[in-house]
Parts: structure tokens; C-alpha cells; sequence
């Protein structure tokens, strides 16, 4: 560690020194000067009391993850610089309800948090859950491992075996020392004694109550997830449940967004891109999920991407007439549901099938237009030709600590010089607006981020250099 951070200074002190360089050759053109960024503190696995449940908690110097492994292995709660993610419902806090044959006839309890279902659901026929329920799966006791420490903590969740659906879960997550990034490995294994076939479904219930308003919703809140160009579904998305003219849904410039509005809906979509982002812009913290992408998988329904919102909905009352359900605000959970799903696979006796996923938190607001391996894009790049160089504007949200990297090009792509701009960090959001210098022939710029070991994350933005105005 000793050696690394050495290096690291050195890198940025050679910065600093060319950034002087710059500003003495251009006077009249900011230059930004790094300063290193505090070392990251290492993770760790402890066990915790959370909201009275017995909770073992995995963390960092950015997030707090924390796992209540006896209720069906949920993660119940993720803080990212302080910020709570996760809806924990207030009727059950505190309290373990364990699955039995009465309960799973008739009742769920909706602890909150994120946990794994299995898909289609349905009560058909034996090939479908008839959930949600009470069962193995969702409220079995499922026994937490420590699989490593620092500088890569990894933890493992093993649940019971569901004879009904001959499904047992287990589920890996894995956090870094140096980077915010969640990531998941979740397993289901064939128990029974025959073939059966099921799709996998990650299923997280965001909190949409107004933090500064008691009994109030979020006004601001946003879910993101690209629509597929050439879906199987009329709209773009099909309404499974629900308003079908729901006023909170639409489609622009390719991008699915949802506002939540306290009206019950569920909405499918088939997007192939492999992630969706949850916005709080009221407080400009989001949370992007990633997942792959099967091309020739069968998804249930068609469905990559499930988002549902809670809250009234029209039903039909004892007279006949239509009434609006729970609308009044203090009897009303606020919350919605991403749901990512698997393919459908077929596994044999004792064969597995993994589902892996990646929960990136980042600072960002509602105006996300783009996300990539990098981070999000809440403002498009643009490069504008000036005096000797081109000025930057963007605004961006990271999903790794570094800094941001100019790359210039020429018309065939080669890349004629690199840049260094300014220091990033996942718990800021970038405002870039810099002029750099840019060598003759350069007609393209794109922005890197590379992170605290000088690994290239990949682009925030690219775009050709403009006489002036915006890109095209």
C-alpha cells in the first residue's frame, strides 16, 4: 500500500507541475491543479443491530450495506454518503414472521429491502409462483458466511430448498476497498428430482416517502432504463397492471422514463442495454443496476426490466361504483420496485444457473440522459473549438474515484494526445467547463475516467469539436 499511494503522489505532482506549465504557456485559460485524494479506508464485514433486527453489515469509506440474513437473505438497507436507498416497511420493523403452510396460503409480508423471486409468477400451475408469499424463498432463514476480508469483502447467503418450486437460493455480494461499486452472484439450484424451468428475478424497493415532509411522497423521483428500438410491446413498454395512459411514463429520445406518482402500476419492458438508473433528483442521489443481457434468452413475459409503483388504484366497490384504493396519504406505503430478470433456463437435478448484477450509486439528477461503465451523463459533452484548444462542458456523476481524462483524436480515429483534466470522486457530481490545449488535426474528444490505480474505466461522453454552439 506504501508503494502504490508513493506512486500515486508522484503521478499527481507531475500534474501539478504541468498544470503550472500550461498556465504559464496560456495565461488566459484555467488550469486545473489536483490534489491527492484521501486514502480509501479498507471494507469490513460487522454484525449490527438494524431497526432491531439482528443484521450483519458490509462497508466502506462510500456505502453501508446491511443484510438481515433471516429474512430471506434481504438487503434491507444501502447508505451511499450517508444517503438510505431502500424502503423498509414501518409495520414489520423488528419482527421475523417465518413462512408456514397457513401463512403461505394467504399472506406476504413486505419487509422492504432487496431480495430475489423466482419468475413467472401466477397460480396456474406448478410451473408458476403463486407469490408474493410467505414461503422458503422470501422469508426462509438463510445462513450468512464471511467468504473474505479486506481489500475484498465477500459474503454468502445459502437459503433453504423450496420443495413447491424445487428452488434453492444462495446469493454472493461482493464490496470492494476502493469504489462504491455492489456487486451480486446470485445462484438458484435445482432440488428436486426432475427438470424444471425458471427465470430469476432481483427485485429492490426503492423508498419514495419525501424526507423532509412527513406523510408526503417524493415529487422528484425517476427511474431510467433505454427502450428497446425493436421491442415485442406496441408502446415501447406494456402496462401489466394499471393506468395504461398513466401519466408518469413516456418515451423520449429513446429513454424510458418513470415520474412516480402515488398511482398503482406495473410496467414491462425488453430493453437489451443492461441497465436501469433510480433517481432521487430531490436530493440528486441515484443508483444505477446493472445486468447482462441474454440475446437468444427467453425472458418471462419478454421482460428484461419490471418497474412497479404502489399506491391507489381503481376497483370496483360492494355498490357497483369505482373508488380510488388507499388514498389517504397516512394509511399509503410509498415505494417502487426494479425488478431485472433472468432468462428462463431449464436445470436438471442439482444443476445451478447464476445471475450476476452491479448496484453503482452516484451523485445525479433527472435530467440522466446516458450511462456507461464510467458513470452517468446528466448534461451531453460538448467541444467547441477556442484559441490553440477546445472548451469542455458536460456534467457527469462517477461511478469510480480518479479523475477525468480528455483523449484527442483525428478524423480516423487515432489518438493524437491525452489530457489530464480534473479530480473525481463518486460522492460529487462534475461540473466540467475547461479549455485545453489540442494538437493540429484533432476533430474528436472523448472524456475518460480513470480511476485511483490508473485503470481506464471507460467514456463519459465523445463528440466531435465544434466551431461553437452545441454539437450536433
Amino acid at each position: 500500500m506504501g508503494s502504490f499511494q508513493d506512486d500515486l503522489g508522484l503521478r499527481w505532482r507531475f500534474v501539478s507541475v504541468f498544470a503550472i506549465a500550461l498556465s504559464t504557456i496560456l495565461p488566459a485559460i484555467p488550469v486545473f491543479a489536483y490534489a491527492q485524494e484521501a486514502p480509501e479506508l479498507a471494507c469490513r464485514v460487522e454484525p449490527v443491530v438494524f431497526e432491531g433486527w439482528q443484521a450483519q453489515q458490509l462497508s466502506n469509506s462510500w456505502v453501508r450495506l446491511v443484510i438481515v440474513p433471516q429474512l430471506g437473505g434481504r438487503v434491507m438497507q444501502v447508505y451511499f454518503d450517508g444517503h438510505p436507498y431502500l424502503f423498509v416497511n414501518p409495520q414489520y420493523k423488528g419482527q421475523y414472521l417465518p413462512p408456514s403452510e397457513v401463512t403461505a396460503k394467504h399472506r406476504w409480508f413486505n419487509y422492504g429491502g432487496d431480495k430475489i423471486w423466482p419468475m413467472p409468477e401466477g397460480d396456474q400451475d406448478e410451473h408458476h409462483w403463486p407469490g408474493p408469499i410467505s414461503d422458503p424463498l422470501d422469508d426462509g432463514n438463510y445462513v450468512f458466511k464471511v467468504l473474505s476480508a479486506a481489500p475484498s469483502c465477500r459474503v454468502r447467503l445459502d437459503g433453504p430448498r423450496d420443495p413447491k418450486t424445487g428452488l434453492q437460493y444462495s446469493r454472493e455480494i461482493t464490496l470492494e476497498s476502493d469504489s462504491p461499486e455492489i456487486r451480486f452472484h446470485a445462484i438458484m439450484k435445482n432440488i428436486a428430482d426432475h427438470s424444471i424451468q425458471w427465470s430469476m428475478q432481483s427485485v429492490t424497493q426503492y423508498d419514495t416517502n419525501d424526507s423532509k415532509q412527513p406523510g408526503d411522497y417524493n415529487r422528484d423521483f425517476w427511474a431510467f432504463t433505454p427502450a428497446n428500438p425493436n421491442s415485442s410491446y406496441l408502446a415501447r413498454y406494456h402496462v401489466c397492471s394499471g393506468l395504461a395512459d398513466d401519466p408518469s411514463l413516456r418515451i423520449g429520445e429513446g429513454l424510458f422514463s418513470l415520474h412516480w406518482l402515488p398511482l398503482e402500476n406495473e410496467v414491462w419492458l425488453d430493453s437489451t442495454t443492461g441497465w436501469v438508473a433510480v433517481v432521487d433528483a430531490a436530493s440528486q442521489y441515484g443508483m444505477v443496476e446493472h445486468f447482462q443481457y441474454a440475446q437468444a434468452g427467453e425472458y418471462p413475459g419478454k421482460a428484461t426490466v419490471i418497474f412497479y409503483k404502489n399506491g391507489s388504484a381503481i376497483e370496483m366497490n360492494e355498490q357497483g361504483f369505482p373508488v380510488l384504493t388507499s388514498s389517504q396519504p397516512d394509511e399509503a406505503l410509498r415505494y417502487m420496485e426494479a425488478e431485472l430478470n433472468s432468462p428462463i433456463v431449464t436445470l436438471a437435478p442439482g444443476q445451478t444457473y447464476a445471475m450476476d448484477t452491479e448496484w453503482n450509486p452516484v451523485r445525479v439528477g433527472r435530467d440522466l440522459t446516458a450511462v456507461s461503465d464510467a458513470g452517468v451523463c446528466d448534461a451531453v459533452l460538448q467541444a467547441t473549438h477556442a484559441p490553440q484548444g477546445a472548451r469542455l462542458r458536460g456534467s457527469f456523476g462517477v461511478f469510480f474515484p480518479g479523475h477525468l481524462e480528455a483523449q484527442l483524436l483525428d478524423p480516423q480515429g487515432v489518438k493524437l494526445a491525452s489530457v489530464p483534466l480534473q479530480s473525481v470522486s463518486p460522492n460529487r457530481a462534475t461540473k466540467l467547463d475547461q479549455t485545453i490545449l489540442a494538437p493540429d488535426g484533432a476533430t474528436d474528444v472523448s472524456i475518460h475516467l480513470i480511476d485511483a490505480h490508473g485503470k481506464d474505466r471507460g467514456t463519459l461522453g465523445a463528440v466531435k469539436i465544434t466551431p461553437g454552439g452545441k454539437n450536433p
